[in-house]
């Protein structure tokens, strides 16, 4: 199928690894042009180069209030046009509801929650119909992880955001979807369960949980995002998607 990215554009944060690179890596595999930002230069230009030619990679951070402009910006000088953003973030520090303190409540709260929420309202004034916002949440949205309390707190309210947004938007249309990872094998997830103090044991424990009976795949990530950024999704919006082996219905 023809998911009809060819020549499209689109920002993607947080790509620099995890989740927001494979979503990177899908759309240009299918045609599309991204803009890619990470915190890190370096890292950021690296997998762009990795990409090839129809990837720039930008330094930026989600809590810099400049980030959202600086990022559409770079889309239209490199590329020429702007067509969606997905908003992927980094997880806020593990810990329990009793145990985070102000500070870091804070920092989350401005990288994770008002960075995208700067981030889809930016592109929500640059968009025409046809665009779309995409949030790469969690599958804390519906139910809670133990040992994220701040990651609990605040997807949850950026989905009510994502839903709030797809209806003001739904009549100039501009879509607006969320997708829901749970245990994706990335880097992220990894460290979550090493934190048990015993990382195979808590791998085969979830596992047991999902029924897939496995870790979903990045790429298997990166195509669901890629679909649902595309085109060929274009009477989907205000949904929140698992992308969770079957995990949420699983018990």
């Amino acid at each position: 199928m023809d998911l009809g990215l060819n020549d499209r554009v689109y920002v993607i944060t947080g790509a620099s690894r995890g989740l927001g690179l494979a979503a990177a890596r899908e759309l240009v595999a299918d045609g599309a042009k991204v803009v890619l930002s990470g915190r890190d230069e370096q890292t950021a230009s690296a997998a762009a180069a990795d990409l090839g030619p129809n990837a720039v990679g930008v330094a930026a951070d989600n809590a810099d209030p400049g980030t959202a402009e600086r990022l559409v910006a770079a889309a239209h000088s490199h590329f020429g046009r702007f067509d969606g953003v997905l908003i992927s973030v980094g997880g806020p520090p593990p810990g329990l509801a009793t145990d985070n303190t102000d500070a870091q409540w804070s920092a989350a709260f401005d990288a994770v929650f008002l960075g995208a929420v700067r981030l889809a309202r930016t592109a929500a004034a640059e968009l025409g119909p046809g665009g779309v916002i995409g949030f790469v949440l969690s599958g804390s949205v519906h139910e809670p992880i133990p040992g994220l309390a701040i990651s609990n707190g605040l997807r949850p309210g950026l989905a009510g955001y994502a839903k709030s947004l797809a209806t003001e938007l739904g009549p100039r249309g501009i879509r607006v979807v969320g997708l829901l990872p749970a245990r994706i094998d990335t880097d992220r997830v990894r460290e979550l369960d090493a934190l048990s103090g015993d990382a195979e044991a808590a791998r085969a424990r979830n596992e047991s949980m999902i029924p897939l009976r496995r870790y979903g795949t990045p790429e298997e990530f990166g195509r669901t995002a890629a679909f649902f950024l595309s085109p060929a999704a274009s009477y989907l919006t205000g949904i929140m998607v698992p992308v969770d082996g079957g995990h949420r219905h699983g018990f």
